[in-house]
């Protein structure tokens, strides 16, 4: 599997169950009531109890490197939170890379669910060595072609005047 700026990662489906909000929370230690505690988070607004920040990012992780591959490595995460997540939805993470350099690849993620963005953000992460790359190298069909180059009377021309010595 080559690696090239454009490619598009396959979607992740993610069904948001209870057990995943609150085992999330309790694996990034984030005893925030509005996590496990349905009655509280209606106390505090919420119609349910929400995913939090840091599964979120653990799954976003996890989409890039499942992707990649084991041998993959996490180099920056950074995600903004939109829309919740709560029980009964679904999660459909997207992802499109954005360049290419060096061994290492940014990836724009998407996350959405039945109420619009939950996620958005940027993973770079280092490839595998084995894992050839086209550092930036556009796709064919970017690559101009004779359709895209102006025609002789649509380019602008200068006048010259002719001398008697031109060779």
């Amino acid at each position: 599997m080559a690696v090239r700026t454009g490619d598009e990662l396959p979607p992740l489906r993610i069904p948001i169950t209870r057990t995943l909000i609150v085992a999330g929370a309790l694996a990034s230690r984030d005893y925030q009531d509005v996590h496990h505690d349905a009655e509280a988070a209606r106390e505090k607004g919420s119609p349910d109890i929400f995913m939090n920040i840091l599964t979120t990012n653990g799954l976003v992780g996890r989409y890039v490197t499942d992707h990649f591959g084991p041998r993959a490595r996490l180099r920056k995460v950074v995600i903004r939170l939109g829309a919740p997540n709560y029980p009964g939805d679904e999660m459909v993470l997207t992802g499109e890379v954005t360049s290419v350099a060096e061994g290492m690849a940014e990836v724009a993620v998407i996350g959405r669910n039945g109420i619009g963005h939950h996620v958005t953000g940027k993973v770079t992460v280092r490839l595998p060595s084995d894992v050839p790359t086209t550092a930036d190298v556009p796709a064919t069909a970017d690559i101009p072609t004779t359709a895209d180059v102006p025609a002789a009377a649509d380019v602008p021309t200068t006048d010259i005047p002719a001398t008697a010595d031109a060779r």
